[in-house]
């Protein structure tokens, strides 16, 4: 059953290994009406299969549902001249080839460029030498050039995903590329693990686990997998949420009675409480400037999101038109609120513009919980059901476009969407 206020009242009062696992499988479901049409040729020496730097770049921006892929059967390297009129008759707007060059030193350099077919010009090119490892990587940060360049929004196909998994007893919180690629367990565990968010610099994880038979917050460094308790205070300790600087951490403590949000130092020192009231107040985020939190509560009788100053002062409700609203998310640029409201028995994600108050339902599912947003603020991701198995979907903030990622052995659930690398 979806987890309702009451099962999450519950949760809080009672829940790396570098180890490959099994992709997640991608299914597309939903494109965008107005694709921009791209031809994305193979590029010269590249691999071969799904692999295949082109393969990726095609992968990325498909799952968009922003391009419509133009067939380019033939290998067109960064120094091909162009033929802009077989590209225009092919109906293609812009194009983009290149090639992956062995360095001697073992790396690959891999050099692109794309074209706007109409205009006849070069849009961008680049060349990037990376470790064979970093292949797949350097494939989508040439799928975020595309992207940026032809839409004006910041691509975050190179951006990682983070997700708990439970395969049988175990829980795994594992850390993948933002196509399910490249997964790896950062943790293990015999116990639940829920609520896992990245650090501002990503380079952190902050994570829910109940392993000491009660929810406890850790903190844990993804490079030397070093993990450190930072609340494990008498009662629940739950729902963290980093300041956009990286030094706090909104939390949700039951250590004074009823649960209440507290703000502490990421190290674990430091505590203070933010709210004070005789109901439940919990899942803090925070405001992209750091000035405030959204937060759940149900000081009005049911489950409600409100938002509320650090420095203090009345919160103010901001979820409206039902009875039952958990889980904000909060955009990248603060101008969008996403959550789980419960509507006619169903538990939906919706998104809400906080400039013209303006709210838009973007699930047709009944089980939907745990909505991210992407770094770049187009895209949200979240927990559904498919076939009674855990999924996790991805929408695009207009309703537009969506795909969903699955793993054919585990149920997937508590997705966070990383930020854009450094």
């Amino acid at each position: 059953m979806k987890r309702t206020f009451l099962k999450l009242i519950a949760c809080l009062c009672i829940a790396p290994v570098l180890t490959a696992h099994a992709q997640l499988r991608v299914e597309i479901s939903g494109v965008g009406a107005n694709q921009i049409p791209i031809a994305i040729a193979r590029f010269a020496d590249e691999a071969t299969g799904d692999q295949a730097v082109s393969a990726i770049i095609r992968a990325d921006l498909q799952r968009s549902g922003l391009f419509r892929l133009i067939d380019a059967p033939d290998i067109i390297t960064e120094k091909t001249a162009p033929n802009y009129n077989y590209w225009n008759a092919k109906g293609a707007d812009a194009m983009a080839g290149g090639s992956a060059v062995r360095l001697n030193d073992g790396r690959t350099e891999l050099r692109y460029r794309l074209l706007d077919t109409a205009k006849g010009n070069e849009i961008s090119a680049i060349s990037l030498a990376v470790q064979p490892q970093f292949t797949r990587l350097a494939a989508h940060r040439i799928a975020d050039d595309i992207f940026e360049k032809l839409t004006g929004i910041r691509g975050a196909f190179s951006t990682r995903i983070a997700y708990v998994a439970k395969s049988g007893t175990e829980y795994r919180l594992e850390v993948a590329d933002s196509d399910g690629e490249n997964a790896f367990a950062a943790l293990r565990s015999p116990e639940p693990l829920i609520s896992p968010v990245w650090s501002p610099d990503g380079s952190k994880l902050a994570y829910v686990s109940f392993e000491n038979k009660k929810p406890s917050i850790f903190v844990q460094d993804l490079v030397t997998r070093k993990r450190v308790a930072v609340a494990n205070f008498k009662g629940s300790n739950s729902a963290p949420a980093w300041s956009p600087d990286g030094r706090k951490l909104a939390i949700a403590l039951s250590r004074d009675g009823s649960t209440q949000i507290y703000l502490i130092n990421a190290d674990g020192s430091d505590l203070k409480r933010l709210t004070n009231t005789n109901g439940i107040d919990t899942e803090p985020c925070f405001s992209p400037d750091g000035q405030s939190i959204y937060f759940t509560s149900d000081r009005s009788g049911g489950p409600q999101i409100y938002r509320m100053n650090l420095d203090g002062g009345d919160a103010r409700r901001m979820s409206f038109g039902g009875s039952y609203h958990i889980s904000p998310a909060v955009s990248p640029d603060g101008k969008m609120l996403t959550y789980i409201a419960r509507r006619e028995g169903r538990f939906q994600l919706y998104v809400l513009d906080l400039i013209t108050s303006q709210e838009l339902r973007l699930s047709d599912a009944s089980r939907d919980e745990s909505p991210s947003f992407a770094p770049n603020g187009r895209y949200i991701m979240y927990a559904s059901d498919a076939n009674g198995r855990g999924t996790l979907s991805v929408v695009a903030v207009d309703g537009s476009a969506r795909y969903s990622l699955s793993a054919k052995a585990s149920n997937i659930r508590e997705p966070a969407w990383g930020p854009f690398s450094k």
